[in-house]
């Protein structure tokens, strides 16, 4: 076996820019099948990641009647006394955080300017709202006895051309079904690089969006983080009972865990047609290789050289090729995922529904990516040899000293 590599490194020397570039081919089609898998899983990563910090939480509770596409305010599709329930469920171990959100329809007007949006009551003081609290761009943060102000995000305050202590008229639909409007002064503006997001989720403290919508002493739900997300289903199940549902975050972003899915169906078809082409190359180089080496194929099929062992020949040249080209790759690969991951790509206000894109893709590469995509460019190189390979076993001895006739 070691003489057969020999051989292949010896016959690979001797055109050594078609063997470089044979290699370079597979090396580029490698790293931007590197990088593409970085972009995706990144992508999808963060996407995860705000959904869960921004919108549902590891873990939701909510009245057994509640129904997240409707949105009601009736009483009894809320929770009563949500500080309370809050603070029971953050008294178990697991919980890092949990509070209580009322959620309400609402239209934001500027002078003849209005936008739908989704009013959300919070605690102020919670952990929770830390995204918020520490994406302020401008302004401060609401405070829980706060009458008056509300909390918008960028995207939103720049379509108004607005700034941090201007007023606003905000329309909320309230439990009876009616619509209450007041005015309120822009406490402060946000950022959680979501554009869309940002442009459609506007703030209230609690208590003033339990006022305004008449829903006194209700929430919502109460949202939860955990210390550990893979706690979520025993949490789930300590907190099954009294009427409530109980939703995890894989139940609330089951869009976003659908979309994952056909993509990584999606990239392995993807990655096999890149891979594909990039394998011709080597099939080429290895053709060359047979026509080129017609005589010394049969003097060695005279001296008793079987024909597996020259096939052996060509798929060690192959694999040689392949290492050469993966090393390579892998560099190159690196370097362009870890340029993604540091800067990103920047993509601006482009979002899907139900899915929170943010404003910038960086790029995560896993190992089981690398992996798997090192492995499979290896194989599609040796299967690319094969029928080079072939075609030089079967090469008559006679034939091929006279010249040269492929089988």
């Amino acid at each position: 076996m070691l003489q057969l590599y020999k051989m292949a490194f010896r016959d690979l020397g001797r055109n050594r820019r078609r063997s470089f570039l044979s290699a370079l081919a597979l090396a580029i089609g490698l790293a931007l099948l590197l990088l593409m898998a970085a972009i995706v899983a990144g992508e999808i990563k963060a996407s995860m990641d705000s959904s869960i910090k921004l919108q549902s939480g590891d873990l939701q509770v909510r009245a057994s009647s509640y129904n997240e596409d409707k949105a009601g305010l009736a009483w009894k599709d809320l929770i009563a006394n949500p500080d309370q329930v809050a603070a029971q469920i953050a008294s178990l171990a697991p919980v890092q955080v949990a509070t209580p959100r009322l959620f309400a329809s609402g239209i934001i007007a500027v002078g003849d300017n209005t936008a739908g949006v989704r009013v959300i009551g919070i605690d102020p003081p919670s952990a929770a709202n830390a995204p918020y609290r520490d994406g302020l761009v401008s302004g401060m943060f609401l405070s829980a006895d706060d009458r008056q102000g509300v909390l918008i995000g960028q995207t939103l305050a720049d379509k108004f051309n607005l700034k941090a202590g201007e007023t606003v008229n905000l329309l909320v639909n309230t439990a009876n079904g009616k619509v209450d409007q007041q005015p309120f002064i822009v406490r402060g503006i946000y950022t959680t690089h979501t554009p869309t997001y940002d442009e459609n989720t506007v703030f209230l403290p609690l208590a003033k969006a339990q006022a305004m919508t008449q829903t006194e002493n209700h929430a919502s739900t109460i949202f939860i983080l955990l210390k550990d997300r893979d706690q979520t289903d025993a949490v789930a199940a300590a907190l099954q009972g009294n009427n409530y549902q109980i939703k995890t975050w894989v139940q609330m972003n089951d869009l976003l865990v659908q979309f994952q899915q056909l993509s990584d169906a999606y990239m392995v078809v993807l990655y096999l047609i890149v891979l594909a082409i990039t394998a011709t190359v080597i099939v080429n180089t290895l053709i060359m290789s047979v026509f080129e080496r017609t005589r010394e194929i049969g003097i060695l099929a005279a001296m008793g050289m079987r024909g597996g062992r020259i096939m052996a020949m060509f798929l060690a040249e192959s694999s040689l090729l392949a290492v050469g080209g993966i090393a390579m790759g892998l560099a190159l690969g690196a370097l362009m995922v870890y340029y993604a991951t540091v800067h990103g790509f920047y993509i601006g206000n482009y979002g899907a529904s139900g899915i929170m894109l943010g404003d910038t893709i960086y790029a995560h590469l896993t190992a089981s990516d690398t992996v798997k995509l090192t492995i499979t460019a290896f194989i599609i190189s040796l299967l690319a040899a094969l029928y080079p390979a072939a075609l030089a076993a079967r090469l008559e001895p006679v034939d091929a000293l006279r010249g040269g006739k492929l089988a």
